[in-house]
């Protein structure tokens, strides 16, 4: 689920200069958003994905054509933000806009289109920003929601959106490792990211600490997203923790290594899996 999704813009440059002229080598445009970028991998991996939010605009029907999975989103009048991603030889520098306002009465129907949705779905993952105008605990809300029909919940969102919908108990919050100090107690699974080196799982079974086989250099900005596909596909099929984490490290860095969020290197996942280091932490 993606409720502030984007049309992505990368650009690759040979080196990315401050206040430079640069000459772009190659421009790809895709239908964005953390969640579009969870169910472009999952549906890469051929696992049967649906695809929802909010979109708007002249934007948003581009998205909506551009969108290479199943998807069911709600029309919006607001227009549809865009992202734009610059990726050189070392890494990736993102320019974000802030997205469309969406009105108590669009919220309304889009929450009562995610019940027709979760309440024949295994797992729903909540992702990304809230576009403007949506109460601060909307993904609170969305996980219990979830749990009221049954649906396991992954949760990877930022600042207070993510401590309160922390607290609402999803089975997996993902928080990035700087993030932890303004989450607040959770009450199930949290996997810490720390970026090239890997994983930390807290978890009721216990604490693992889960690192890639070699840092992998490229475009990080869909890494986090691969993660995520990985702990949906996992609670799915009740992935014992150890292989879990690999699996999720594994993608992460298979999808680092591509120049576009949302894409895998299906052979690189391959020969990193088994390769991923995974240790009791703490």
């Amino acid at each position: 689920m993606t409720l502030n999704p984007a049309l992505d813009l990368t650009y690759t440059v040979d080196a990315l200069v401050p206040h430079a002229t640069h000459r772009v080598a190659r421009v790809a445009q895709r239908a964005g958003g953390k969640g579009l970028n969870v169910a472009a991998v999952l549906h890469a991996l051929g696992e049967p994905v649906l695809a929802t939010g909010l979109l708007g605009g002249a934007t948003g029907a581009a998205v909506r054509a551009m969108a290479a999975v199943p998807h069911s989103f709600t029309t919006i009048g607001g227009e549809t933000r865009r992202t734009v991603t610059i990726v050189d030889r070392v890494d990736a520098t993102g320019l974000w806009e802030p997205g469309p306002v969406v009105t108590a009465e669009e919220w309304a129907a889009f929450q009562a289109h995610y019940v027709t949705l979760v309440r024949d779905a295994a797992v729903v993952v909540l992702s990304g920003s809230l576009p403007q105008g949506l109460p601060v605990d909307a993904y609170a809300e969305l996980v219990r929601l979830a749990h009221q029909y049954r649906c396991r919940s992954v949760l990877d969102t930022s600042g207070e959106a993510l401590r309160l919908g922390a607290a609402a108990g999803p089975d997996v919050v993902k928080p990035n490792a700087d993030e932890l100090p303004a989450m607040g107690p959770a009450r199930n699974a949290v996997v810490e990211s720390h970026g090239p080196e890997g994983l930390i799982a807290r978890t009721p079974q216990g604490s693992w600490r889960a690192a890639p086989p070699e840092v992998v250099t490229g475009n990080p900005t869909g890494a986090g997203d691969a993660c995520a596909a990985a702990l949906a596909r996992g609670l799915r099929d009740g992935t014992p923790w150890p292989e879990l984490l690999a699996d999720a490290v594994a993608l992460g860095a298979a999808a680092a290594s591509t120049p576009v969020a949302g894409e895998i290197d299906i052979n690189h996942y391959r020969a990193t899996r088994d390769r991923v280091n995974v240790q009791p932490h703490g």
